[in-house]
């Protein structure tokens, strides 16, 4: 048994459920403290931090192996957030077109034709395609590319290094 390669994989599952625990949490408090509506494409590059706490979770309290293969799936999933998020940025960018349904959720559906004008007056759609905030002129996309990327690279390393 190497006692190092075991330390590293259960360090780095602690690393990773922390880290992406911030990122999903920061994003919540963006969204529900501060207002900011995500959009489709913004839920989406959200799915892989989901899925990373409770995988650096599994790598934190199961075995080497167990560990490294939760870690390589937390690394492939965090590749396909920041695949996401290039997507995203080019789209805000205007490199590319976004989605053609892409808009912010309504909610329920409304039953009666007053109710679905009411819904309509109060229901801010979120497009894609345009930047809610920039950072240091990055868009939050940007920076979403630049934490999935950093977070697969310390789970991937951790996974693939003997």
């Amino acid at each position: 048994m190497n006692t190092a390669a075991t330390l590293r994989v259960k360090t780095t599952g602690l690393w990773l459920a922390i880290l992406a625990s911030l990122v999903v949490a920061a994003v919540l408090v963006m969204q529900y403290g501060y207002g900011y509506a995500p959009c489709k494409l913004c839920l989406t590059e959200r799915l892989p931090y989901y899925a990373a706490v409770p995988l650096g979770l599994i790598a934190l309290f199961s075995p080497e192996r167990v560990g490294r293969m939760a870690l390589g799936l937390a690394a492939l999933g965090l590749l396909y957030g920041a695949g996401i998020g290039v997507y995203h940025a080019g789209a805000e960018w205007g490199f590319w077109p976004g989605p053609s349904d892409c808009g912010g959720g309504t909610g329920a559906n409304p039953g009666q034709i007053g109710d679905f004008l009411n819904a309509l007056q109060s229901t801010k759609v979120v497009d894609c395609s345009i930047a809610a905030l920039r950072v240091l002129g990055v868009s939050l996309a940007g920076w979403n590319v630049l934490a999935s990327f950093a977070l697969a690279s310390l789970a991937g390393t951790a996974a693939a290094r003997p």
